[in-house]
C-alpha cells in the first residue's frame, strides 16, 4: 500500500554556503501533518513556493525507499515523503495523489540530483549512494490538500 510518509514545508533553506559549516537550524514547524499545494505555485508556505525560478521544480518527491535508515526529509530538504511508490522512474509523466481531499497532479519535469549537503547530513557517502534516487522536481496542475497516512496514486502520460 502506497503511503505519505512525512510532509515538509519550510520557509528557510537551511542548505547555504559550504557544507562543512554545517545548516541553518530548523524551524520547529517544518514537518508536517498536511500541506496545501497550488497548482503552478507550488506548496503555501514553503520556500519556493511561488517563485518563478522554480516554477518546474516548486514541489519534490522522494521515495522512503531510497533513503538509509533513520533518515527523512529534515536530511533531504524534500517537500514528499512516499513509500511503495518508484518516484525516481516517472521523469516525463504527471503523477496524481490523492490522501483523501481529491486528486492533486504533479507534473515530474526532472530528478532531484542529490548534492554535497546529503554527506553531512545523512552519513559520508550519502551523496554518491543517493545519485539516480534523489527523488523528483514537479509543477502542481492543481489545487489540493496532501495528507501523511495512507495514499491513492496513479501515473499518465
Amino acid at each position: 500500500m502506497a503511503e505519505i510518509v512525512q510532509l515538509l514545508a519550510s520557509a528557510v533553506r537551511r542548505f547555504q554556503g559550504r557544507p562543512a559549516d554545517g545548516p541553518s537550524p530548523a524551524p520547529p514547524d517544518e514537518l508536517v501533518a498536511q500541506v496545501r499545494v497550488r497548482a503552478q505555485l507550488g506548496i503555501v508556505g514553503d520556500r519556493y513556493f511561488g517563485r518563478q525560478a522554480h516554477r518546474d521544480a516548486s514541489v519534490t518527491v522522494i521515495a522512503q525507499e531510497s533513503l538509509p535508515p533513520g533518515a527523512d526529509l529534515t536530511h533531504v530538504r524534500r517537500n514528499i515523503l512516499t513509500s511503495g511508490i518508484a518516484v525516481d522512474d516517472l521523469v516525463g509523466s504527471v503523477l496524481v495523489l490523492d490522501s483523501g481531499d481529491g486528486p492533486v497532479r504533479l507534473r515530474v519535469n526532472r530528478p532531484a540530483n542529490p548534492c554535497a549537503w546529503m554527506d553531512v547530513m545523512i552519513a559520508p557517502g550519502a551523496w554518491r549512494a543517493l545519485r539516480g534516487h534523489g527523488g523528483i522536481r514537479c509543477t502542481p496542475l492543481d489545487d489540493g490538500i496532501l495528507r501523511v497516512g495512507p495514499v491513492q496514486f496513479s501515473i499518465t502520460g
